[in-house]
C-alpha cells in the first residue's frame, strides 16, 4: 500500500555544493549550467527556483529528479533525520513525481488510465488503484472526466490530469517544471491557488521552477533566485520582495525604481542617498559605509504622492502618467539622476496632468540599498 507523505513525514532535500558543466562542442569549456549551488528546502515547503532562460533552474531540477547526472556535489533525501544519498540513484528510485511544461498524457488512454499508469508500473492492486485514483482526481477536481479522452478536455483541465498522474504514487518529492507556462493567465491563476492547495493538503515537499515572478511570488514558502548557475539570494516572498540585496533581484522580482548618488551619514541618525539636488533616507545598516557611490531599490507602490506638503516629502513635478485600471503610474521628476515611477491603486477621476506640481513622501524603510 502506497502511504502518504502527511502520515509518514514528509521528505527534505539536501543540496551539497552541486555542480553541472554540460561537454564543450569547441575548443573553450563550456561555463557551469549549474555552478556550486548548497541548499536545504525544509520537509513538506513549497520551494520556487526562479530565474531567466538559461540561469540554471532546470538542470538543478533534474539533477534532482535523476534524469542529469551531477558533475559533482550531491543531493540527499532526509526523512526523520535520516539523510540518503540520491546522486547517483535512478529516476524511478527516488519515489518523486514529475509535472512537466507538456501534458505528456497518453491521448489513446482515458483520464483514469493516464493517472493510474504509475500504480499499474507499482503493481498496485485493483481495489487501492482505484481508491487513490479516484482520490487524486477528486482532489483536482477531475472525478466526473475520469472516461474522458485527454484530447476531450481543455488545457487547464489536462494540466489537473498530470498533476493528479503526478501525486497519486504519493511521491516523497513533487517537482513541477514551468507547469502552467503553456496556459492563458486566467487559468494560471486559478491553478496557482489549487497547485499550493494540492501540495499543502498531501503535505509533499514541492520543488517548482518557473520565471514567472508572480507565479512565485503568490504560491512559494521560499524562493532562490537564480542567475548563470547560481543562487542571487534565497528567502521569502516578502522578504525578497521588499528586501533585495543587488539591482539584479530588486529589477527580476517587478518593477522598481533605481536611484544612484552617494551615501552619506544623515545627523538624525542612519544614512542618506545625496542624488543630484535630493537626498533621501534609506534604509542601510551600519556596515554600510559613507561617502562612497551607492544605489538604493524603491518600489513604485511605495512612493507616496501628496497634493501639499508633508513630512520628510520632496517637492516634485509630474512627466506623464500611464493609466491601467485598478492602478496609474506616474513619472515624476524630484531632482534625482532619473525620474521615478510611482504607482497609485485604484485611482480617482481626478487624475494628475503632465505638469502638475506634487509632494513625494517616501519612508527610509522602503529606500533599500542594494549592490550592482
Amino acid at each position: 500500500m502506497l502511504t502518504s507523505p502527511t502520515a509518514a513525514g514528509a521528505t527534505g532535500i539536501r543540496i551539497k555544493n552541486l555542480r553541472k558543466r554540460f561537454a564543450s562542442s569547441g575548443s573553450q569549456p563550456s561555463p557551469a549550467a549549474v555552478d556550486d549551488i548548497s541548499l536545504e528546502i525544509e520537509p513538506g515547503e513549497l520551494f520556487f527556483l526562479l530565474g531567466p532562460s538559461g540561469c540554471g533552474k532546470t538542470t538543478l531540477l533534474r539533477m534532482i529528479a535523476g534524469f542529469i547526472e551531477p558533475t559533482s556535489g550531491s543531493v540527499e533525501f532526509v526523512h526523520d533525520g535520516t539523510a540518503t544519498d540520491m546522486t547517483h540513484v535512478a529516476p524511478e528510485q527516488r519515489n518523486t513525481g514529475m509535472v512537466f511544461q507538456s501534458y505528456a498524457l497518453w491521448p489513446h488512454m482515458t483520464v483514469f488510465e493516464n493517472v493510474a499508469f504509475g500504480l499499474d508500473v507499482r503493481k498496485v492492486g485493483a481495489a487501492e488503484r482505484s481508491k487513490l485514483v479516484t482520490e487524486a482526481l477528486d482532489a483536482v477536481r477531475m472525478g466526473e472526466y475520469a472516461e474522458r479522452k485527454p484530447n476531450q478536455l481543455s488545457g487547464g483541465q489536462q494540466q489537473r490530469v498530470a498533476l493528479a498522474r503526478a501525486v497519486v504514487i504519493r511521491p516523497s518529492v513533487l517537482l513541477l517544471d514551468e507547469p502552467l507556462s503553456n496556459l492563458d493567465a486566467k487559468l494560471r491563476n486559478e491553478l496557482r491557488v489549487e497547485i499550493r492547495r494540492l501540495c499543502k493538503a498531501f503535505g509533499m515537499t514541492t520543488v517548482y521552477v518557473t520565471h514567472d515572478q508572480k507565479e512565485a511570488l503568490s504560491m512559494a514558502d521560499r524562493i532562490a533566485i537564480l542567475k548563470s548557475g547560481r543562487i542571487m539570494q534565497l528567502g521569502t516572498p516578502p522578504e525578497l520582495y521588499r528586501r533585495p540585496t543587488t539591482t539584479f533581484v530588486a529589477s527580476f522580482l517587478g518593477e522598481t525604481n533605481f536611484i544612484r548618488g552617494r551615501i552619506t551619514a544623515s545627523q538624525g541618525g542612519g544614512f542618506q542617498l545625496v542624488s543630484g539636488k535630493v537626498s533621501i533616507r534609506c534604509a542601510a545598516t551600519s556596515s554600510a559605509g559613507v561617502d562612497r557611490p551607492a544605489v538604493i531599490s524603491i518600489r513604485p507602490e511605495a512612493i507616496r504622492l501628496h497634493e501639499s506638503a508633508a513630512a520628510n516629502s520632496l517637492s516634485a513635478k509630474v512627466l506623464d502618467r500611464v493609466y491601467l485600471g485598478e492602478s496609474i503610474q506616474y513619472h515624476i521628476d524630484i531632482g534625482a539622476d532619473a525620474p521615478l515611477t510611482a504607482s497609485v491603486p485604484n485611482p480617482s477621476e481626478s487624475l494628475l496632468q503632465a505638469g502638475a506640481a506634487v509632494y513625494v513622501e517616501i519612508l527610509p524603510a522602503d529606500a533599500v540599498l542594494v549592490n550592482d
